[in-house]
């Protein structure tokens, strides 16, 4: 049985997705473009200066947390969880944020996730949402060692994380970690 988490343990399996916070900085300058019309004229524009806070409520409340036990996708009036073996897939359209696809054939909207976040979906799933990108660089190194394989000829020595080629009279090795040719 393993210790319960203190304090200073960070729980490094779950991930917040929400928007910036410096779209604080947008709502500020707002209530000042707001804020001339309104002191120029407050008794049609007064009403005016409670949006930038609304925007600011918003920015605050919309987020995805997705962690070991599922997907927790809060909008901006509606907070839905989701159960791992309750999801299908995620469907990316055009614009827009991410939509799971629910095993009953209905989605849902998962607020500010883009496939530019997958990276840290994979990792805060566990896995059960693949990273297209650690998938593209796997495959992208095992073409890289086939080819130095190939070109080495049959004194080469292949590991899974190295090429070492070692011919008669020239010795050289390169490890794919450091990005050589």
């Amino acid at each position: 049985m393993p210790p319960p988490p203190s304090s200073h343990t960070p729980d490094s399996t779950t991930q917040v997705i929400q928007i910036s916070r410096l779209s604080f900085l947008a709502c500020a300058l707002l209530f000042l473009a707001l804020a001339s019309p309104a002191l120029a004229w407050p008794e049609a524009f007064a009403w005016t200066l409670i949006i930038p806070f609304l925007v600011a409520a918003w920015v605050v409340r919309v987020r995805t947390v997705v962690g070991p036990e599922g997907i927790v996708a809060r909008a901006t009036f509606k907070t839905t969880n989701l159960k791992w073996d309750e999801l299908d897939g995620l469907r990316f359209p055009k614009r827009g944020w991410a939509r799971a696809r629910l095993t009953d054939g209905s989605e849902v909207a998962l607020p500010v996730v883009t496939f530019g976040r997958l990276p840290q979906l994979s990792e805060a799933s566990g896995g059960r949402i693949t990273d297209p990108y650690a998938a593209a660089q796997l495959a992208e190194e095992k073409a890289y060692r086939e080819k130095a394989a190939a070109e080495a000829g049959p004194d080469a020595e292949t590991t899974d994380d190295a090429v070492t080629v070692e011919k008669k009279g020239d010795r050289s090795s390169c490890i794919l970690a450091t990005g050589c040719e």
